[in-house]
């Protein structure tokens, strides 16, 4: 092939880049050779997360807090994923496990940070800071830039169907069992009002924290709802001894 103006032989890319056919087909490769490399690892995904002790599903009240959480975009300006670098681990806390993410659809993995990381948020303040924060972030980070979502707390919380938002994750791969399914509107009231009968909550959902989180036990609001799920963000798993655990299965396949 040659230049028509200069008559010289065309070579190396500026032969591919006038061909389309050459053109089409090396983008072909490329973009197949891309996806199996994305896409492979994904067959093998329960061999590479390993099960850590504690890890479980969110409760029904636990979950609508981050379809909440999702839906305000508070993801746009907070990860969840502490890096193991020491400025991060001494700010935030023990490095993120792939495991206390294992459950999530969608995850909040991301290095995005307008906001501090919310890995191991929950414990970390107490309920009234959150829904104050929540309010009116500047009452308590004067240099916030965070919106106001005083509004959650004036705003019932309804989910149309618990049961088939759990069933649908179980159905990817979340181990909600039939008793989680069916109970899930009971549970969503039980966990966010400590005078009903909240039954065996507490056994099929470890660690699940049940009590009045925006300060008004009259009404399930979505406060409740998001600062329970805040509350609960990296409470679940004993991160030092999960993290032996992990060197110790990496050991062993060496």
């Amino acid at each position: 092939m040659t230049d028509t103006v200069s008559n010289e032989p065309v070579k190396g890319h500026a032969r591919l880049e006038r061909n389309v056919t050459l053109m089409a087909v090396a983008t072909f490769l490329t973009v197949t050779i891309g996806g199996i490399v994305e896409i492979a690892p994904l067959f093998w995904i329960d061999n590479t997360i390993e099960k850590v002790e504690g890890m479980r599903p969110y409760t029904p009240l636990e979950l609508a807090g981050r379809d909440i959480y999702i839906r305000e975009g508070c993801y746009t300006c907070h990860s969840q994923m502490i890096r193991p670098f020491k400025d991060e681990v001494e700010r935030y806390g023990h490095y993120s496990l792939a495991a206390e993410s294992m459950y999530d659809h969608p995850f909040q993995w991301g290095s995005k940070r307008t906001g501090p990381d919310l890995a191991r948020v929950g414990g970390r303040y107490s309920d009234e800071w959150h829904v104050q924060h929540l309010t009116n972030p500047q009452d308590v980070v004067p240099e916030s830039v965070m919106p106001q979502y005083g509004f959650l707390k004036e705003t019932d919380l309804q989910v149309t169907d618990v049961g088939a938002n759990l069933t649908a994750l179980r159905r990817v791969g979340v181990p909600y069992s039939d008793t989680d399914i069916a109970k899930a509107k009971a549970d969503l009231a039980a966990q966010g009002n400590p005078d009903l009968d909240a039954g065996d909550l507490e056994q099929r959902y470890p660690k699940a924290q049940i009590r009045d989180y925006d300060g008004n036990p009259a009404r399930l609001t979505e406060m409740d709802a998001l600062v329970a799920y805040l509350q609960m963000l990296g409470t679940l798993v004993d991160v030092n001894s999960a993290a032996a655990q992990e060197e110790l299965a990496e050991e062993k396949g060496r």
